[in-house]
């Protein structure tokens, strides 16, 4: 069974790379019918910062992600949490030292600095002297026993003998061993493991058969084929996924609260709507002759895989960047091999495109707009909290009457704040529409006769009836009726009823705005705009 990981560290809120990275595990596993966990890698103890494992676990709830196995569901591999195995981890390092491929190194932190200078002052690429290595066991049994502090080093002095390194991202890689630190650090003074020991580790015991991480760790994988060949274990397939940059190109980092994963649900953005914008974020190379179905941890690589230093043959039936998929085609088609070889930017305008036809998706579902709604409400609460108008059904009415405009359900009284509170009339834009009403140079009683006349109309009965039941045609004919006895242009006739009613240039049409705030609202508002136009004349 296929059967892949998660495994952040636990030092801060979860950040965008995190959740693509998150995302593509679900995806490779639902593809082939596998499932995937959820493992805290949580060694690095000064770095811990609390709660951020339930951060990360809400995050990916409110994505959508739900992992197989992990911390709060158990599992046939716990526990999930690398800090309660370390007896594993020194179970595996004392393997690797009595086999001769580790050892105790007993050098201070001072020490190993002044043979770090000292050998780039020779001129050797070496970051060690492994001066610890020629230690005899009874020396370094001696030394743990006075209670000298110590790491564990892999020894790394003869490399092993390895079929050629195949990436499901890369394909053929060309062996980095020189790119590696002298005897890396496999078990640190604390006792705690590295990354190094403690993935490999986990990865076996828990059965791992497919691992999906960032490129950045691709120059550490010749160490972690080494300690598969020399624990004897068969090794998962790997597969390098090039990292996600900001738009300035920096590398993503939590340190920047922009690519934070709870920023964007505190914006509102739609969750799927997030995902297709991740998924599709360096998805799009097709390569050539390249296997869909999972490799077989045992199998060598295929003659024809493309090298990370070749050009990609590009079959165009890749999805583009801003295609529109539901997480279900994202299963369905998904493929590792269709990632790009480059970091890829994005693109905040590529989100908002997205999220916007996403956003269109859950209108259009079943109990779409009251799901909406609700979502919707306690935003619009806190921003206007005085205002009666923010209740679930004069928000649908609201959302409906937005609809094809809203990118994001935040957006609402960025588009319509006249439906929640009074226009602001002093406003510059609201000033500026009515400097440009030059009606006669009778101006201003003119425009008050105008208002006049339209809030006479809305206060029949009639009138409002036909406001309420007829169709938007008809009311503009009455309404152009009216208009015509004045001998008033249409285009300054209906921008003075926008300019009573919203304030605002832009907007929905006139005849829906009216219908959303009501007979007693209308009137209420033609009426002050009669008095603001007195007043600035």
């Amino acid at each position: 069974m296929v059967l892949l990981r998660f495994a952040p560290s636990p030092t801060g809120p979860l950040h965008l790379g995190g959740l693509r990275m998150a995302l593509y595990n679900y995806l490779y596993a639902k593809k082939f019918n596998g499932k995937w966990i959820l493992r805290i890698e949580d060694t690095d103890t000064a770095r811990t910062v609390p709660g951020s494992v339930e951060g990360i676990q809400k995050a990916l709830e409110w994505a959508g992600l739900e992992y197989d196995y992990g911390p709060d569901k158990g599992g046939p591999h716990s526990p999930y949490y690398q800090s309660e195995r370390r007896d594993l981890y020194h179970s595996y390092a004392n393997k690797l030292i009595d086999n001769g491929h580790a050892y105790r190194c007993f050098c201070s932190p001072d020490e190993l600095a002044d043979v770090k200078t000292r050998l780039a002052r020779s001129g050797s690429n070496s970051t060690y002297d492994r001066k610890c290595l020629h230690l005899t066991e009874e020396e370094a049994a001696r030394k743990v026993k006075a209670g000298e502090k110590f790491v564990v080093r892999i020894n790394n002095s003869v490399t092993p003998t390895r079929v050629p390194t195949h990436d499901l991202v890369f394909g053929s890689l060309r062996d980095a061993h020189l790119s590696l630190s002298t005897d890396p650090v496999l078990l640190k003074s604390d006792l705690f493991p590295t990354y190094h020991l403690s993935s490999v580790v986990d990865d076996h015991e828990m059965g791992i058969t497919h691992v999906l991480r960032g490129e950045e760790w691709i120059t550490s994988l010749p160490l972690h084929l080494d300690l598969y060949t020399h624990l004897n274990l068969t090794p998962p397939q790997f597969a390098h996924v090039p990292i996600l940059l900001n738009q300035n190109r920096t590398k993503m980092s939590k340190r920047h609260g922009d690519v934070q994963v709870i920023d964007y649900i505190r914006r509102g953005w739609e969750p799927e709507a997030i995902l297709n914008w991740l998924a599709l974020a360096g998805w799009g190379v097709k390569y050539e002759d390249s296997p869909i179905e999972p490799s077989s941890p045992l199998s060598s690589p295929s003659p024809s895989s493309s090298s990370s230093s070749s050009s990609p043959t590009r079959i165009e039936d890749a999805p583009d960047s801003t295609h529109l998929m539901s997480l279900p085609e994202m299963i369905s088609s998904f493929d590792l091999t269709a990632l790009t070889h480059r970091s890829s930017v994005l693109d905040v305008n590529k989100l908002e495109y997205i999220n916007k036809h996403h956003l269109m998706n859950v209108w259009n579902a079943e109990k779409g707009l009251d799901t909406l709604a609700r979502r919707a409400h306690g935003y619009i609460k806190g921003v206007y909290p005085s205002s009666p108008y923010t209740t679930v059904e004069n928000i649908k009415q609201v959302i409906s009457l937005l609809q094809g405009r809203l990118t994001n359900i935040q957006d609402i009284p960025l588009h319509a704040p006249y439906l929640f509170i009074d226009p602001d009339l002093e406003s510059e834009e609201a000033k500026g529409m009515i400097e440009g009403i030059t009606l006669s140079n009778d101006s201003h009683e003119q425009r008050v006769q105008v208002l006049d006349t339209l809030k006479k109309l809305i206060e029949s009965n009639d009138g409002w009836i036909k406001f309420c039941e007829g169709s938007n045609e008809s009311v503009m004919e009455s309404l152009n009726e009216e208009r015509r006895k004045m001998g008033m242009g249409q285009r300054k006739f209906m921008m003075l009823l926008r300019y009573a009613l919203t304030g605002m240039k832009d907007g929905p049409g006139v005849v829906d705005i009216i219908r959303v705030l009501g007979q007693d609202r209308v009137s209420a508002r033609l009426e002050a705009a009669k008095d603001v136009g007195i007043k600035d004349s």
